[in-house]
């Protein structure tokens, strides 16, 4: 479904990315861990289009997004949800989600969608007239996922989704991605907190400096000596 080979990124003269490949398969969580400044954003906004990358590929469904403008690569079935939801704080929720359907035409579809998005975050639903820069960090998160499930996408890239949120709203969170990935959506998620982020995933990648250093079963990876010491504080 999607692919990454071989991909080179740079900042001036630093290269962030060092020839990573990955891929995530159709119905699949998969999960990029590793520590601040390893690349894992980097990754995320070269396959969306807002970061130019040097060398490599990346394909969905075998077009390929890196000669495709960012606006364009939503119409392939690909949502991002940004680190820091990036929501419009002086709309409404509602107008939030509608901005979500931009592309699409279909009014039933984006009016049956919408209430698909409010049932399945009901304070959504509580304040859809309400200014989205008003909602409380877990509140804008849903919005941002909401936003993004309003594209219809095949694909929903996540980064860091629960960041700044309290523990009991980061289990929330968590419960909505693997719901959202059980209605058939596939997800590939960028997160610092290790541990939540293997036991959600089918398969994970651990980077380090722009590298894989290490990729297989999340499962097992939560086991994995090297990994509990490095990412899970054991």
């Amino acid at each position: 479904m999607l692919k990454v080979n071989d991909l080179k990124v740079c900042y001036g003269a630093i290269q962030a990315i060092k020839g990573i490949s990955l891929e995530v398969n159709e119905g699949e969580i998969v999960s990029l861990i590793g520590a601040n400044g390893a690349g894992k954003t980097t990754i995320l906004h070269t396959i969306t289009g807002l970061k130019k990358a040097e060398s490599g590929s990346v394909t969905l469904f075998d077009h390929n997004l890196l000669a495709t403008q960012p606006h364009k690569i939503v119409s392939l079935g690909m949502a991002h949800v940004p680190e820091g939801r990036h929501i419009f704080a002086q709309l409404t929720v509602e107008e939030n989600l509608e901005m979500g359907s931009y592309i699409r035409k279909d009014k039933a579809e984006i009016e049956a969608d919408k209430q698909q998005v409010f049932q399945r975050f009901p304070r959504l639903k509580e304040r859809r007239k309400q200014l989205a820069g008003t909602l409380s960090g877990g509140e804008q998160q849903m919005l941002a996922i909401g936003r993004a499930l309003m594209s219809n996408p095949k694909i929903l890239l996540l980064d860091e989704p629960s960041m700044g949120l309290s523990p009991l709203l980061v289990k929330e969170i968590f419960e909505i991605i693997k719901e959202v990935n059980q209605s058939g959506m596939t997800v590939l998620l960028v997160e610092q907190n290790a541990k939540m982020a293997l036991s959600v995933a089918s398969r994970a990648y651990v980077l380090e400096t722009g590298k894989v250093v290490m990729q297989g079963n999340a499962q097992e990876m939560l086991q994995n000596d090297q990994v509990r010491k490095a990412y899970l504080g054991a």
